[in-house]
């Protein structure tokens, strides 16, 4: 089966179920977006239920929220395995073994290797703190700063083994303002990914994101460009 039937077929499957989907999500460092997925669960505003929570670093504050909330937490330490493959492998059983329909990506700061992205090809998103394809990797804010762009924000992509390149499903803009600083920009668009991943990943739960032949697609049709979060968070 292709990557892009083998998606389809993932989101039929959780759909035929009708139960909530469950998410397993992956954190390297302070969890704020974690923390939205909880609260908007917890509020009622996202049908989906936070089965696990992962890091490579054991005094991540990803790991206290999840126990906050009564959610599974689960550490592997990267620094105890010889290669990226044998600890995203490691990683990736623990990941299987808590039964997630889909893996989200937020704030996970490690490069993932191709063996695992292909096998939840369609079921795994990242959040990714600009307008991709513009700077992907790290010191986003930084760099948008440097070269002066009007337009900073943040994309909800699906995840490929192209470092931040998958399509993009969905983003949020903020104005760079005069007088910016790498954090004051930060701040700005931290507060637009949160409402961000929460609507992105209610389509993703609902079955009416998918990913087929490297293209997103939206209620069976592909877009022609990702979704634009609006100041009411609902997408454009």
């Amino acid at each position: 089966m292709d990557p892009g039937a083998d998606a389809q077929h993932g989101l039929s499957r959780v759909a035929a179920e009708k139960h909530a989907p469950r998410i397993a999500v992956l954190a390297s460092g302070r969890g704020s977006n974690l923390q939205a997925l909880i609260d908007a669960i917890a509020a009622g505003g996202l049908a989906a239920e936070l089965v696990a929570v992962f890091s490579d670093r054991p005094q991540a504050p990803a790991l206290a929220r999840a126990r906050d909330a009564g959610i599974r937490a689960c550490v592997r330490d990267a620094g105890g395995y010889a290669s990226r493959a044998e600890f995203d492998d490691a990683l990736f059983a623990d990941v299987a073994a808590v039964q997630p329909d889909f893996v989200v990506c937020a704030g996970y700061l490690r490069l993932l290797g191709a063996h695992v992205v292909g096998h939840w090809l369609g079921r795994m998103i990242n959040i990714h703190p600009s307008l991709l394809p513009a700077f992907k990797g790290l010191r986003t804010h930084a760099r948008a700063l440097a070269e002066g762009v009007r337009d900073h924000g943040a994309s909800v992509h699906f995840v490929t083994p192209d470092l931040d390149g998958g399509p993009v499903i969905a983003q949020a803009r903020v104005p760079v303002l005069a007088g910016d600083d790498a954090g004051t920009l930060a701040a700005r668009v931290l507060e637009r990914e949160h409402p961000l991943l929460v609507a992105s990943l209610g389509l993703l739960c609902a079955g009416r994101i998918a990913l087929h032949e490297h293209r997103v697609h939206l209620d069976g049709a592909p877009l022609a460009a990702p979704l634009q979060l609006t100041a009411n968070h609902d997408f454009a």
